[in-house]
């Protein structure tokens, strides 16, 4: 079931919360809902229930026409992609090196453990989803020929499957808690029933639906999942795509 709460990175009292705009404790996200390297620090900002004031940038390429990119995130972010991240005045890019950044910046409610061999640990497993799971994931939505798409499909429910032998003794990835591998995972799970209707026919390990449900439920967790009208977007938003392919590579075929 879809929850149907619209995403919103930061209330308008959580920002007042912050305090004045550039100062040392004052926290601003760049990124945008549909991009799930942004969702992962929106999640964690979240669940840590760190005060922070959103700026609004699409992604290059969902990027409205005429959209005009805040000067501030062209200067400090070095590859101009989402998510930035700004504390005080230092500024990080990059979703994992900003997971990591917030844990030393912020003691509440941490998403790492405080020893170095706990620390290694949940950021190996962290890399690892970024490396088994997002790759095919992009490749659902982004395949453009049915059986490409398929191979995404079977890769990610591969992926998926081996994740879910983490939670054979837990509830969670990486610990007795929520942890950044959680926050790693999350824009998977939010995206699902978006990447079903675009090809994905995995079907999920119980263990791994569970810790979906779990995930939903926490305070990052609801913070960031889709609503209805944001999963057909998504989706709308790649069945054009697909078109656009479809007629360039028909109109090569003809010429």
């Amino acid at each position: 079931m879809r929850q149907a709460v619209r995403v919103s990175m930061a209330s308008t009292s959580t920002r007042e919360r912050a305090g004045e705009r550039g100062g040392p404790d004052d926290v601003t996200l760049f990124g945008h809902w549909i991009c799930p390297f942004s969702v992962r620090v929106s999640f964690a900002l979240a669940q840590r229930e760190i005060p922070h004031h959103v700026v609004d940038v699409p992604p290059t390429a969902a990027r409205p026409k005429g959209f005009v990119v805040p000067e501030e995130f062209v200067a400090h972010s070095p590859k101009g992609e989402i998510p930035l991240v700004r504390i005080g005045t230092e500024y990080r890019a990059d979703s994992l090196p900003i997971l990591e950044w917030l844990e030393d910046r912020r003691s509440a409610s941490p998403l790492l453990p405080g020893d170095a061999a706990g620390r290694a640990f949940v950021l190996e497993r962290a890399a690892w989803i970024d490396r088994e799971v997002f790759p095919p994931m992009i490749g659902v939505y982004y395949g453009t020929r049915t059986d490409a798409i398929e191979r995404s499909s079977a890769a990610l429910t591969d992926a998926l499957e081996r994740m879910g032998q983490w939670l054979v003794d837990g509830s969670w990835l990486a610990g007795p808690g929520p942890t950044v591998a959680e926050a790693v995972i999350v824009p998977v799970y939010a995206r699902l029933e978006g990447l079903v209707a675009l090809g994905f026919t995995g079907r999920l390990d119980h263990r791994v639906a569970e810790h979906l449900e779990r995930c939903r439920d926490l305070p990052g967790g609801s913070a960031v999942w889709w609503t209805a009208a944001q999963t057909d977007e998504f989706v709308n938003r790649f069945e054009r795509y697909r078109a656009i392919v479809a007629g360039s590579t028909s109109d090569q075929a003809e010429t």
